[in-house]
């Protein structure tokens, strides 16, 4: 009778965690889809990117464990059902937004088994830091896919924010060079004739 208790417990707060994050998918981000038909969501975003690290898994370092990649990838934007989205290229003041954040993370994984609850914090707050080889990866893949989609769309979030070359290699290049370096290499001269065209 205790065993199933337990169980019962620690099901409701797995399925209460999972019904929580359904509300990732209301959560609109500044990019748009490829067809530019409408903003993608942050679930779609998530999804995508762990897709994005499974495939060029073979452009990580060795020392990257591309399951614990995938894994950061489908956690990381979860605290925006609470702090919502942050461009990259719009105006915010960072020390709200990460409060926000970390915030969020305290509830949102809170609503999980103790111990889930605490590895999955534990891989949020590894891709936050971004100082392991897996972080690092996942950071850049994070950062590749939005340049892809506002490419794909005519401009998307480059146009609203007007972005210039310059400030994707400052604000998205580094971290995608620091992981991924042929792949941003790739990106980037996908993405500079664009830039060139816009001027």
């Amino acid at each position: 009778m205790r065993d199933q208790v337990i169980t019962t417990d620690r099901l409701a707060r797995q399925f209460a965690f999972l019904q929580e994050i359904d509300k990732l998918k209301s959560i609109l981000r500044a990019t748009p889809l490829t067809d530019n038909s409408r903003l993608e969501n942050s679930a779609e975003h998530s999804w995508h990117i762990a897709m994005y690290a499974f495939v060029l898994a073979d452009q990580a370092s060795p020392a990257v464990q591309i399951d614990r990649v995938i894994k950061m990838l489908l956690l990381h934007d979860i605290v925006e059902i609470d702090a919502g989205d942050a461009p990259i290229h719009a105006q915010i003041d960072t020390n709200i937004q990460d409060a926000k954040e970390q915030a969020a993370a305290d509830r949102i994984f809170g609503l999980l088994p103790d111990d889930q609850a605490s590895a999955f914090r534990t891989l949020w707050d590894e891709f936050e830091a971004a100082k392991t080889p897996d972080a690092i990866f996942a950071k850049s893949i994070d950062r590749v896919q939005p340049l892809l989609l506002n490419l794909a769309s005519g401009g998307g979030s480059w146009e609203e924010y007007d972005v210039t070359l310059s400030q994707i290699d400052s604000r998205v290049g580094g971290k995608v060079n620091r992981g991924a370096p042929a792949v941003w290499s790739y990106v980037r001269d996908l993405i500079r004739p664009w830039f060139e065209r816009a001027q």
